[in-house]
């Protein structure tokens, strides 16, 4: 050795080192072992060298989809940003391979695993979340579809117990009852206006409307998850060949973009969930990138119209606003269609308008209804929970939800404008009924719309994650504003609830003048019930939601499907001549929700199934 050669050196040991010398010597050897091993845990996170070591991460079920979506990691770890996957076909393109068959060429969407046996099968027919790519490992994008469906409320078609097993019993009558209106509604309108958006049941034809850009079929889609969660699979397999056959999106008329994402959108997000089918995916990407030229906005909160011809935003003068429910209830759909295009252009503008609204200086922490989308301020200083502001405070507390309870973000704005809308325009009548008024530049409207009925039940759902002191009170208060607008049922001939009801001049919880009476076959209050009821199992919510059913049967049935009326105050009330496309997709689904006693599973609001949505929102 080369250290027996140096003048002076005499060895200590047959090895030629003294003890000294042999500790430096080892210290250095480990050092060199350690910084060789330890690269390999640096290297870039697809490394296939890190793979042989590295054992999967698990995660919770199910977490893992919209948690990483909105920004905000599962604690227990943080992701990279997914890979955006390749770019859809053109809006308004239905491309024939994606209705032959879900598999794609090189270029198409990126693909999701099945997670089991069953989920295989499915997809080797054709008809499920497409399977993972190889190369794919670095996307974190994954929807977990068992766990999905472990989390359902109900069993999905297929997996429920055998009905003729089960007892006899008013409930089961009454859920059967309900689902006999459905059948009627769909029916009625499948002959007299399938293809338009909804049926106008007195004149037995059907009606367009110019609110949806020239998209037809609105009370088909809407009615996809009903017809589904109802286990009506002939009307299911009926509206679903109409999506696939002639739902087309190569249209050029103005389109309103809030009533187009929770409508269509909405609902053809929810069917892909509840059925894994391809088409209902493909179509809500499609339709989503034609809604994206609206938010080409100075500040990026997206203008209410939409131009599907040029592509442009509408009202595009200085003066013109957006409207808070609008433009703060699209969150929900846009993560979900980042999910599953991968595409993050949907999840950053609606990130966006959360940015605008947490920078934007709020009046005593209050969130009025207009913003004007060139210049970010506040037009007026009108307060709202109800028509014009309800929605938006609902996606707050479900986006919290959807995001598997990650979404701080979220929780902080509810709650802080939950603590303001109960400083500010809370109030108790002189007959003891709590109802929240409406507030002009400090002046208060002592009324409230049947769109803000939806409040019972929002409160009564955010009150698990509140802070520990204010639960109960959350739960006492949702109870009190949902028993007011019980009373504005109960006080009219009806018993159906008029559009919005006042508190003054010694009248309480009744419209004052004919142009606020009418009933538009509205879900709101009945939502609320079913909210109430699931937290409490107090059977007088079950009762007054069957109250609900029988005047609707008494006072909206015709003989050609389902009608609004213009007075609830008069026994012999005339017909608005429109069945609207939420009565199926939400009052209806609603009341058979309602009357099913599911247990309670953890993170239910991950997925738009819109099992609770309301008529100018969307949901769970």
């Amino acid at each position: 050795m080369l250290m027996r050669k140096v003048p002076g050196f005499v060895p200590a040991s047959p090895w030629g080192l003294r003890l000294p010398q042999k500790f430096l010597f080892l210290l250095f050897l480990s050092g060199l072992v350690t910084l060789c091993f330890g690269a390999l845990f640096l290297l870039p996170h697809s490394s296939r060298l890190k793979r042989l070591f590295l054992a999967p991460r698990t995660q919770q079920p199910g977490l893992e989809v919209v948690a990483e979506i909105t920004g905000h990691a599962p604690a227990h770890e943080q992701e990279p940003p997914p890979n955006p996957a390749p770019a859809v076909p053109a809006p308004g393109e239905d491309a024939p391979s994606s209705r032959a068959s879900p598999r794609r060429t090189k270029g198409g969407l990126r693909r999701t695993r099945p997670t089991g046996p069953r989920e295989e099968a499915t997809a080797a027919r054709g008809n499920s979340i497409p399977a993972s790519r190889p190369g794919d490992e670095g996307v974190s994008f994954r929807f977990d579809f068992n766990a999905f469906r472990s989390r359902l409320r109900h069993p999905v078609l297929g997996m429920r117990a055998d009905e003729s097993q089960e007892p006899q019993s008013r409930v089961r009558a009454q859920r059967e009852k309900v689902k006999e209106m459905m059948q009627f509604a769909w029916q009625s309108y499948k002959r007299y206006a399938m293809g338009k958006n909804e049926l106008r049941p007195l004149t037995k034809d059907g009606y367009e409307g110019n609110m949806f850009g020239g998209l037809s079929g609105a009370t088909v889609i809407d009615s996809l998850d009903t017809l589904y969660l109802m286990e009506l699979k002939e009307e299911f397999q009926e509206a679903k060949a109409w999506v696939e056959e002639n739902f087309h999106l190569n249209v050029s008329g103005e389109a309103s973009l809030f009533e187009v994402n929770i409508r269509y959108i909405g609902g053809l997000l929810s069917a892909f969930y509840l059925t894994g089918e391809e088409v209902f995916r493909i179509k809500a990407i499609r339709l989503g990138e034609k809604l994206l030229p609206a938010f080409n906005t100075p500040t990026g909160i997206p203008k209410g119209v939409v131009s599907f011809k040029s592509g442009s935003w509408g009202w595009a003068t200085a003066g013109s606003s957006s409207i808070l429910a609008e433009f703060g209830s699209l969150h929900l759909e846009f993560l979900h269609l980042t999910e599953l295009s991968g595409n993050q252009v949907f999840a950053e503008k609606v990130r966006n308008i959360r940015k605008v609204l947490r920078k934007i200086e709020k009046p005593f922490g209050l969130y009025p209804n207009f913003l004007s989308p060139v210049s970010g301020n506040w037009v007026q200083h009108h307060v709202s929970v109800g028509g014009l502001g309800d929605s938006f405070y609902e996606y707050l507390i479900k986006s919290w939800l959807m995001s598997g309870k990650t979404d701080m973000e979220a929780k902080n704005m509810y709650y802080e404008a939950l603590e303001a809308i109960e400083t500010y325009l809370l109030n108790v009548s002189p007959g003891g009924l709590t109802y929240i008024a409406e507030w002009r530049g400090g002046i208060l409207d002592h009324k409230m719309g049947h769109l803000a009925c939806f409040s019972g039940g929002m409160i009564a759902l955010g009150a698990e994650d509140a802070k520990e002191e204010k639960r109960a009170h959350y739960r006492e208060l949702a109870a009190q504003i949902t028993k007011t607008c019980h009373e504005s049922y109960a006080r009219s001939d009806t018993k159906l609830g008029p559009e919005a009801f006042w508190f003054n001049s010694g009248r309480e919880a009744v419209a004052t003048q004919l142009s606020e009476s009418y009933y538009i076959l509205r879900p709101e209050v009945v939502e609320s019930y079913m909210y109430l009821w699931r937290q409490t199992h107090n059977p007088i919510y079950r009762e007054w939601g069957w109250e609900v059913v029988l005047a609707l049967e008494k006072y909206c049935r015709t003989e050609a499907g389902f009608s609004g009326i213009q007075d609830v105050y008069s026994s012999t009330p005339s017909h608005d001549n429109k069945q609207q496309s939420f009565f199926l997709a939400e009052t209806l689904k609603i009341w058979d929700c309602f009357q099913r006693d599911w247990e309670q599973r953890p993170h239910l609001g991950q997925t738009p199934s819109r099992c609770v949505r309301q008529a100018t929102s969307f949901p769970l």
